[in-house]
């Protein structure tokens, strides 16, 4: 059990995130896991965090990762694994930084946001669009309007071009379609893992976050939760490198997996014409 207390915000916002997974582990291995909401400096964070393989706790290594994205690894012997993971946050943090490395690498075509197969296409069809609010309200609205949002309909390995072709996915299918377009117009955008209060149904969500106006502003088209309240969890170059559970060994079977995310008071309204960053 881990407990970590961060500074005080004066904001009043308060969240209210954990998980609950149930794992059968059929032999030896090494599994990481990014449920932990990543660093909230200036917010106060109370947290709970504990991991029991046959009815005995066990003690996993946490790793730091980039943007803060904390990775808990364990090598465990055959066994059943049970997680349980809950936070509370208490404010809000700031936007998160930017560096020039970022502003690279998000660039560049990845496994799942295949950019470099979109620069003509994007071009085309997002070329025109000059202003950056403008052009991440018309991403936003476009991928939305071309997918449908339909559980179970893409493999964990489709990349952005086969969602466009199926027309269909789930949050990380829209995601990386609109990191995709994004960089293909030369914006530089990512991927984020967040805890998202007001999703339904309620599971780990994921959403885009493209650089404008000088911060990271995210992009959802799912609109399925508003973005004012998202907590975030992990950030990467796309679904790789945000996986809430990634197997380096043995077989596993994920029984069971409980996520929950509600806010103190009611849910903000969001407005797909807003510049809104994850805090």
């Amino acid at each position: 059990m881990d407990i970590a207390e961060g500074q005080q915000c004066p904001q009043a916002l308060k969240r209210i995130v954990g998980a609950e997974l149930d794992v059968d582990v059929s032999a030896p291995t090494t599994l990481e896991f990014q449920i932990a909401v990543a660093p909230h400096p200036g917010a106060e964070i109370f947290e709970l965090l504990a991991f029991v393989l046959d009815g005995e706790p066990v003690q996993p290594l946490e790793i730091s990762g980039m943007h803060g994205n904390r990775i808990h690894k364990l090598d465990v012997a055959a066994g059943h694994l049970e997680l349980v993971y809950a936070a509370t946050i208490v404010g809000q943090t700031a936007p998160a930084p930017v560096t020039e490395y970022d502003l690279s690498m998000y660039l560049r075509p990845s496994r799942y946001a295949e950019a470099d197969k979109f620069y003509g296409f994007a071009a085309t069809e997002f070329g025109r669009y000059l202003d950056s609010t403008t052009l991440l309200e018309k991403v936003s609205e476009w991928v939305g309007g071309r997918l449908s949002y339909v559980q179970g309909s893409s493999d964990p390995i489709d990349g952005a071009v086969d969602t466009l072709l199926a027309g269909a996915g789930v949050c990380r299918d829209f995601a990386h379609l609109a990191v995709a377009l994004l960089r293909a117009v030369n914006v530089p955008a990512r991927v984020v893992s967040v805890y998202a209060p007001g999703l339904y149904p309620m599971d780990f969500h994921a959403v885009a976050e493209a650089f404008v106006d000088g911060s990271w502003r995210v992009v959802d088209g799912t609109l399925l939760a508003p973005r004012q309240t998202l907590v975030r969890i992990a950030t990467g170059r796309d679904a790789a490198d945000i996986a809430f559970l990634d197997n380096h060994k043995g077989a596993i079977t994920l029984n069971a997996l409980t996520v929950s995310a509600i806010v103190d008071g009611a849910l903000p309204r969001d407005s797909i014409d807003e510049l809104v960053s994850i805090r």
